[in-house]
């Protein structure tokens, strides 16, 4: 399965935790560490900002769940008000190399392995946003 699925049927995320996000909640970045940091529990010291996200999904240890999906709603309007738009490519980069790490951790490592997934609704903005970026997804 790719690191990245498109969809409205939350049965294709079966056996998953879902962690879902407004898009229209998540209009920033800002906005969306918010959103992301209330539906997956982050620690207290999370701070709000690329390399303290890109911590906690690296970690994940609070979580009891192994699978793991954040999904996306209203993906038309994620990150859309974000005043630098090369942020939005950095984060989907992000997401998908935290996703393939992720599945290179072994039995051996100090930290239980998870299986982490990203899955938007469908929006022609999505789409043509991992197009861009060469990130492979699923329709479903």
């Amino acid at each position: 399965m790719p690191n990245f699925l498109i969809t409205n049927n939350l049965e294709t995320l079966n056996g998953y935790h879902i962690a879902q996000i407004d898009g229209q909640k998540a209009h920033t970045l800002r906005g969306f560490y918010e959103e992301v940091a209330k539906v997956l529990g982050f620690p207290e010291y999370f701070g709000f900002n690329l390399d303290s996200f890109d911590e906690m999904l690296n970690d994940l240890s609070w979580l009891e769940q192994s699978k793991i999906a954040i999904y996306i709603t209203n993906s038309d309007s994620f990150v859309e008000k974000e005043r630098n738009p090369d942020k939005l490519p950095t984060l989907l980069d992000l997401l998908d190399a935290t996703c393939e790490d992720w599945k290179w951790i072994d039995e051996d490592d100090e930290i239980s392995k998870k299986e982490l997934i990203v899955a938007f609704s469908p929006s022609e903005r999505i789409t043509k946003l991992l197009d861009s970026q060469e990130i492979s997804y699923e329709v479903k």
